[in-house]
């Protein structure tokens, strides 16, 4: 079905070979990554890319932060299209306005700035990105993970907040040049098989190996001229869960169909790789032996096929119930209570977002249960369309009035269900969603208050054959039924009405909006001679997201509030870390104004002269994990420890380039240690790195530090800072990007 190869491949005419009459170097500047990459960069060094992008999106969780950091910085109006969606914190606030007030900021910058205002509701970020800015060839920066644009030719990238606020200071993204990795595409999709299905069995392949980690999928093969282009884009967002950088598909007529159906025919053109190109490594995918599959809690590379999960229900759900009681103690899982009367019933489905709510996706759940009931029973059954334009066409041919008959609920285009703001489950409820992730608390439970639910990834062909039999967990497959395909066509009346198009029409006169929750960044400071950090969380699961590191769901609304949003961090893995992060925090400030607190007396007398050693070492908190950061591009991840005294993560590896981005850009040290180092240490343990601004400064990677135990051991351990840029040197050095930039405003 798929198979995984960690070796070269050359790529002749649309044919693999090991052999090819081109040398690999200069082969591997035929693929479609290369070409749009070298296109996008300025450094003048291909190996060293310094890409401008040429749009960029945010959501309403992200684009005040963005757009705070970069006013802060000097910027005075955007320098290229940038689209600001309103689909996360699209609810207001019961008993407030906070949300309504992050959305009129909104609109007052893209009014003062020249930024595209897309109302709540109107559309999910990715939705609209591929509707209105995607084009074959362009390069596309958004602050969601999930930026995936590459079946509509579009090289796309999500970040965290700091990168896009580079990019409206007319500076660059920068990276090293990515390997680039073939998936190779043979066979026609069963009917029933869905692009989630693709998807997940990809994500299962390739994710826990780390096999394209930070690298470019490029996706060719006769596989692909079948599939229609939502089927496209449907596999491509969730390669954001494989970890790699991005993506890139070859174009065709459907490609140029989707452009001329949207009114752009000029975006179009064709993209192949050159006769000879060579990729670093390839996946092979027969789409025809793909069967339905599901992605149990809590990441969506914990797939089975849905055959095989149903044959071994019982053991699987007891190793999830088993998971749950280990990371949530609080949580009393019983998942095993959905295996009766000869099936496995699940309580809610949700088709939603970027990845569930297209078009194709809801036409043939439709299909499924037209002429169905989804019955009166506890399972619930909602859809969510990805825009207007798409729920537009959806009511014009009926789909729409086929779901409603059939008992499913159809709600607005809103990202909720996919990040824990809508469609919580009841405790111990088991979801089945078409949405991008499954991580812990994703769903919006509070299994440290004892309410846990599990969220199962599945294609929306089977969630509609399940409503079909009530809640009775059924493979599309199975199903007897006729699927209709449906030309689309994309009307953007609405668009017109009711979008604010300003690029190109920056007002300086127009005064931001500033609702009492929007507040600005409180001070950071420079990195000083020597750092000393308390562990203030130790983490030992194999991957720690970045929901973990800072929650969705209800946080959402604090977004704009740096102070009151930090109260938040690690809330549901570790919560005892703010308290921990606060009290150390107050030592720094006791210790910058003259007084040394007897602890931190105590912990550098270990290591030296206390006194002499506290005039030139700063006191912060660090968070440890085995590999932080998979998921979310969400900033907060990291500007939130930050914000609460935070000066590093130790770590053996960083799951995304993002997280450690993100890190960086808030002045957080990168810490790396070797695999095989033990790391037995606990909270309130201290590392203390001498000379650390030297190194930093030096270009060092290896950093000899101690470890001072509190029972007053003290060990020897080696961390790495592994390839800094210059810049990323000098922010580190100011303490974080802001202060970067206000260094230089200044110059």
């Amino acid at each position: 079905m798929i198979q995984c190869f960690d070796k070269g491949v050359f790529l002749e005419n649309g044919q693999l070979t090991e052999t090819a009459p081109v040398p690999a170097a200069r082969a591997r500047e035929n693929t479609m990554a290369w070409q749009i990459l070298q296109a996008h960069n300025v450094s003048g060094d291909p190996e060293r890319l310094q890409v401008r992008f040429d749009a960029m999106v945010s959501h309403d969780i992200t684009y005040v932060g963005i757009i705070q950091q970069a006013r802060a910085s000097g910027m005075k109006e955007f320098p290229l299209p940038y689209a600001l969606t309103n689909c996360h914190n699209s609810l207001c606030a019961v008993g407030g306005t906070i949300n309504e007030d992050d959305h009129m900021f909104g609109l007052s910058a893209a009014k003062k700035y020249g930024g595209i205002y897309v109302p709540a509701n109107q559309s999910v970020i990715h939705s609209y990105a591929r509707e209105e800015l995607a084009g074959c060839g362009k390069m596309i920066l958004g602050s969601d993970s999930h930026t995936r644009y590459g079946a509509l030719g579009t090289m796309a990238v999500g970040e965290g907040g700091p990168e896009l606020a580079k990019q409206l200071l007319k500076n660059t993204w920068d990276v090293p040049m990515p390997k680039v990795v073939l998936v190779y595409l043979t066979g026609t999709p069963k009917k029933g098989v869905g692009p989630h299905d693709v998807a997940i069995a990809l994500v299962k392949a390739t994710f826990e190996t780390g096999f394209v980690n930070n690298c470019v999928l490029e996706f060719c093969g006769p596989g692909i001229r079948d599939l229609p282009i939502d089927y496209r884009n449907g596999i491509d967002v969730m390669t954001t869960e494989t970890t790699c950088l991005s993506s890139i598909w070859e174009t065709d007529q459907v490609t140029e169909g989707f452009f001329r159906t949207h009114g752009r025919p000029e975006d179009y053109k064709p993209l192949h790789p050159g006769e000879v190109a060579w990729y670093d490594k390839y996946i092979t995918i027969e789409l025809d032996k793909v069967g339905p599959m599901i992605a149990l809690p809590f990441h969506p590379s914990n797939a089975y096929t849905i055959k095989e999960f149903l044959a071994n229900a019982e053991e699987i759900l007891k190793g999830v119930e088993a998971d749950a009681r280990r990371r949530f103690p609080k949580a009393n899982p019983h998942l095993t209570d959905k295996i009766h009367d000869g099936g496995v019933w699940a309580d809610q489905g949700v088709i939603a977002g970027c990845a569930g709510g297209l078009f194709d996706n809801i036409a043939e759940a439709a299909d499924i249960l037209r002429g169905k009931f989804t019955g009166s029973g506890a399972f619930s059954f909602d859809v969510y369309p990805t825009s207007v334009p798409v729920s537009l066409e959806l009511m014009k041919l009926g789909a729409t009035a086929d779901l409603l008959e059939s008992g499913a609920i159809i709600k607005p285009s809103f990202c909720g269900p996919c990040f824990g703001a809508g469609d919580v489950p009841a405790n111990n409820g088991l979801s089945l969603r078409h949405t991008t992730r499954n991580f812990p608390n994703r769903e919006g439970s509070k299994p440290g208050e004892g309410q846990f639910a599990g969220v199962c990834l599945m294609d929306a062909r089977s969630i509609a054959a399940t409503a079909a039999n009530g809640g009775r967990i059924t493979p599309a497959t199975d199903l007897d039924y006729t699927p209709v395909h449906h030309e689309y066509h994309f009307d953007d009346t609405v668009y017109k009405n009711r979008v604010y198009y300003g690029f190109g029409k920056a007002d300086p006169s127009v005064e931001l909006q500033m609702g009492p929750n929007i507040t600005d960044w409180p001070k950071m400071y420079a990195l000083s001679e020597n750092l000393l950090v308390e562990l203030a969380a130790v983490i030992h699961d194999p991957v720690t997201t970045t929901d973990e590191l800072i929650p969705s769901g209800e946080t959402s609304s604090y977004r704009s509030n740096p102070l009151r949003l930090a109260e938040f961090t690690l809330s549901r893995r570790v919560p005892e870390y703010v308290d921990r992060s606060k009290a150390v925090a107050r030592q720094e400030t006791a210790r910058r104004e003259g007084t040394l607190s007897e602890h931190l007396r105590q912990v550098l007398s270990q290591v030296g002269d206390a006194d002499r050693l506290a005039e030139s070492t700063q006191f912060g908190s660090c968070v440890f994990a085995n590999k932080p950061g998979d998921g979310s591009a969400r900033e907060q991840a990291a500007s939130c420890q930050k914000v609460l005294g935070g000066f590093a993560n130790i770590c053996y590896q960083f799951a995304t380039k993002r997280y450690r981005s993100n890190c960086i850009n808030w002045g957080i040290l990168p810490f790396t240690l070797d695999e095989g180092t033990p790391f037995d240490y606990e909270s309130g343990d201290c590392v203390f790195v001498p000379h650390i601004r030297q190194a930093v400064e030096q270009g060092r990677e290896d950093i000899p530090a101690k470890v001072i135990c509190r029972d007053g051991s003290v060990h020897d351990l080696l961390l790495h800072i592994k390839g800094l840029t210059a810049d990323e040197k000098e922010i580190i050095l100011d303490g974080c990007l802001m202060n970067y930039y206000a260094a230089r405003n200044k110059e």
